[in-house]
């Protein structure tokens, strides 16, 4: 489907806003695009049955593609052997739906150069550069009377920053070159481009946010899967494109965050420059944030898209996700140290005093454990296999304390993994469980609450995490199981308040 109505008149609209002199001679386009627009249907398509008739404005629209390079200088191409130097370009196609469309497919056809070699400029990105007018004599032979041909001229940048080994189009005797701005024929062309400040450089035109939690997870959003649109049915990151009112990359990605999420993170820091695929199949050159939030996507209000889920590197490789966002993933884990999370803080704490040596106190890291109990069953959770602790094994819903309290932890857990609604009032401590897992391991303080209140059943919000929620009978529970969630299921059960598991010497049941 060629270019609707609403699409050429918004860019007419938009060129006249940065040329507003050129308003005469496009007076007669604009009458005709506002008076054959279908007030019902403002995105009628040009698709007219009469080339020749008032209404035949796609046999009228040309388009031509201004590819600019680093060094100021503009594509060319020679149609055949011995012809003029001219832009790349033609009329609009059928299957054109836009007129950077037609642009692209006239570079590809004439010039060699895939959409994926060139991008989109950040001045001008949908906005043509100029919009030369032609008179069209008539043509006895067809019986076409004379008639104005409008060129929309499109601007586009080289991905790659260089023109050292330009393709050439294909056909014998035909020739690419690349003329000076001051050398290029249309005046209105020439003119547009030395008041442009294009450079050819390849600016970012996008932004996005790389959310993290400070624990090694990653906030990513499932798109719909819809044609023409960027990325449909991947996970991505959250961001989008610059709009007119945005004065920079970074009020692109806030709005976009507010927009899409009602996300407004504190700081946001530039990262690094991606490289993505657009949906024309253009390169886009994406600027990246990072920033740190560590609330649950469920509460989020999501306007577009399926979901958002916190997703770790180890589980990139299951998703449907672009290369270039696994790259920065990565790159920005192996960069970034997790502050806690049950598969670092083995790692990264301090090495524990030995029993009854004088060594200075070691802090001791603190669990919090939901006993919830329902017909004399207790609700378990089997952890994924790739668990960098018990993997594949039942425990209790669990998580480390932040910087909260400890039955603030357990409320925050509960909704973020398993989306159950606990008041703290309904929260008592059951058990406690002093642990320390192997010899040289940190010590773990291991606090069991019981809920005697909740809303909701337990869900599946971290899959990555742990993939079923199960209620078992407690005479009867599964196997694999925690070894200090056994003990303080068999410790709640007897009425015990404490156990010991791990230190020297016999375990302690209190």
């Amino acid at each position: 489907m060629p270019p609707t109505r609403s699409h050429l008149r918004g860019a007419v609209a938009a060129h006249l806003e940065r040329r507003p002199a050129g308003r005469e001679a496009l007076e007669d386009l604009l009458t005709a695009l506002d008076a054959e627009t279908d007030p019902a249907d403002p995105t009628d398509p040009i698709d007219p049955p009469d080339p020749a008739g008032p209404t035949a404005l796609a046999g009228r629209i040309t388009c031509s593609a201004v590819v600019v390079d680093r060094h100021r200088r503009v594509l060319h191409v020679r149609h055949r052997p011995g012809g003029s130097l001219l832009l790349p370009g033609g009329r609009v196609g059928p299957d054109d739906r836009t007129l950077l469309a037609a642009a692209l497919r006239a570079v590809h056809e004439q010039a060699g150069i895939p959409p994926a070699a060139l991008c989109h400029t950040a001045a001008y990105r949908d906005v043509p550069v100029d919009i030369a007018v032609r008179t069209a004599e008539a043509g006895p032979t067809a019986g076409e009377p004379a008639h104005r041909h409008y060129d929309f001229r499109m601007v586009l940048h080289l991905a790659g920053g260089t023109t050292d080994a330009a393709p050439r189009p294909e056909g014998a005797g035909a020739g690419a070159e690349w003329l000076p701005f001051d050398e290029v024929g249309p005046p209105g062309l020439r003119a547009g481009l030395l008041e442009s400040g294009l450079d050819g450089r390849a600016e970012p035109v996008n932004a996005s946010a790389l959310i993290h939690d400070g624990a090694g997870r990653y906030l990513l959003h499932l798109r719909d899967h819809v044609p023409d649109i960027w990325e449909p049915g991947a996970w991505a990151l959250l961001g989008g494109g610059r709009e007119p009112q945005d004065t920079s990359l970074e009020d692109t990605v806030r709005r976009e965050l507010r927009e899409e999420a009602g996300l407004e993170p504190a700081d946001l820091e530039p990262f690094a420059v991606e490289h993505a695929t657009g949906a024309d199949g253009t390169t886009v050159p994406v600027q990246v944030f990072t920033a740190r939030w560590n609330g649950d996507p469920g509460t989020l209000t999501l306007t577009e898209g399926v979901m958002l889920a916190w997703h770790d590197p180890r589980t990139l490789p299951r998703l449907r996700l672009s290369p270039s966002t696994v790259a920065l993933i990565r790159r920005h884990a192996a960069e970034h140290t997790p502050e806690h999370g049950p598969e670092h803080a083995a790692e990264h704490a301090p090495e524990p005093a030995r029993a009854g040596s004088a060594s200075a106190p070691v802090p001791h890291i603190v669990g919090v454990h939901l006993y919830l109990e329902r017909d004399g069953e207790v609700l378990l959770g089997l952890r994924h296999p790739d668990s960098a602790y018990a993997g594949a094994t039942h425990h209790f819903l669990a998580g480390h304390c932040e910087q909260e309290s400890a039955v603030g932890a357990l409320v925050r857990e509960a909704q973020e993994e398993a989306g159950l609604v606990i008041d703290p009032a309904d929260v008592d401590l059951v058990h406690l469980v002093h642990v320390r897992d192997r010899p040289g391991a940190p010590p773990r303080m291991q606090l069991v609450f019981r809920a005697r209140r909740w809303r909701g059943e337990p869900r599946l919000r971290e899959p990555d995490r742990c993939v079923s929620w199960n209620w078992w009978p407690l005479d009867a529970l599964p196997e694999p199981i925690v070894p200090y969630a056994r003990a303080a299921l068999e410790g709640i059960r007897a009425g015990r308040p404490y156990t010991e598991l791990g230190w020297d010497g016999p375990g302690v049941a209190r």
